[in-house]
């Protein structure tokens, strides 16, 4: 079973053209690399440390088991959140460094934290990059049948409260990413063909995934298990507790970038050619928010700039900020829709409220 096969239309508007030609000029111009300088760098010590070193009082038995051992779990979620977002996000997109192997090796700092970056890298870079919005490609958007991302999806019953039980399983998002996700994906994925092109094999990443996995749960849980004097079960509801609010952190600002009343969703029909071109389409399935926080922007890894972020992959997050005017005044002279003006609470509102009304509208035809 293969993914099926869709194309783009051809930008006949020179949307595209004109677009990448003004970025390219703007970092020519002001002579600055695409990638991440000082400040990324400064940025990955300090999340690194931020989940690192509370895991290293409570292994050492120097949080004990009172209120400090709850604070640096929460501080270890603040961490797990912050590398995600700041760090193996830039570097799994080769925008952290222009040398491929700092990438490489940047970017595993997921599997040091319990994910894979090969497998994160089929489901971000090719599926959820590549089709955003597109029913059946898009995984960000399928969580069916719990949750009903997509008004091409079956609509349930229990859909209507969707608005309310979704923040509950948000929170689990990492925490049945540590345990099952990857394995499932490794399957999957198996099944559709899409390892093979990632340039690994299904033995190797197999192997990579246990290794990597078997490493993780030893040092987050049974070093501190054996090392700590804290009773095994406070270990394991610590841990908990950290991937509650890691994930919860995560989903709250990848959700409202994509899942909203006014993106395009799209099916994924054999053969089927978009109406669309393929920058055209991230601008009609990607919104920004919350662009007026210089403090936001910095804490989430400037993915508030969804829209040049899913334009520019490959740009630093730290220039997102800086490029989102020439991306918006483009877009309005080509008539493209530039959603940018909501502040993070309006869009988190805005989303909630796109999950009621996908919890009570009937599925669309595709």
């Amino acid at each position: 079973m293969q993914i099926p096969v869709i194309r783009y239309s051809r930008d006949t508007s020179d949307f595209t053209k004109t677009l990448r030609a003004r970025v390219d000029a703007y970092f020519k111009e002001h002579n600055l690399s695409r990638k991440g300088d000082w400040r990324l760098h400064l940025k990955t010590a300090l999340m690194i440390a931020l989940y690192f070193v509370p895991w290293a009082l409570i292994t050492w038995g120097m949080a004990g088991s009172g209120w400090m051992f709850w604070v640096a779990e929460i501080v270890m979620g603040l961490g797990l959140a912050g590398i995600g977002l700041n760090v193996m996000h830039d570097a799994n997109h080769d925008a952290y460094s222009d040398k491929k192997w700092v990438n490489l090796w940047v970017g595993r700092v997921l599997d040091l934290v319990g994910g894979n970056a090969a497998i994160w890298k089929i489901q971000h870079n090719v599926l959820h990059h590549t089709f955003t919005n597109v029913d059946g490609l898009d995984e960000d958007i399928d969580m069916h049948p719990f949750m009903r991302f997509s008004p091409l999806k079956p609509r349930y019953w229990f859909h209507r409260f969707q608005h309310i039980y979704s923040w509950g399983f948000y929170s689990l998002m990492t925490l049945f990413w540590m345990v099952a996700k990857d394995w499932l994906q490794l399957r999957r994925y198996h099944k559709k063909d899409l390892i093979r092109p990632s340039g690994t094999s299904v033995a190797e990443l197999s192997s990579s995934l246990a290794f990597t996995k078997t490493a993780y749960f030893t040092y987050v849980l049974v070093l501190p298990m054996v090392l700590s004097g804290v009773h095994w079960f406070q270990i394991v509801v610590g841990w908990v507790l950290m991937q509650l609010i890691a994930g919860f952190l995560l989903a709250v600002i990848f959700q409202p970038a994509h899942v909203m009343e006014d993106h395009d969703y799209k099916p994924a029909e054999k053969g089927a050619v978009l109406d669309v071109d393929p920058l055209t389409h991230q601008l009609r399935t990607t919104s920004n928010f919350g662009t007026g926080s210089r403090v936001f922007t910095w804490l989430c890894g400037g993915l508030n700039h969804q829209i040049e972020h899913h334009l520019f992959p490959q740009v630093s997050h730290i220039h997102l900020r800086n490029i989102a005017p020439i991306v918006k005044q483009t877009a309005e002279e080509f008539g493209i829709p530039y959603r940018s003006s909501t502040t993070y609470w309006q869009a988190l509102g805005r989303h909630t409220r796109m999950l009621r009304a996908l919890g009570n509208s009937p599925q669309l035809a595709a």
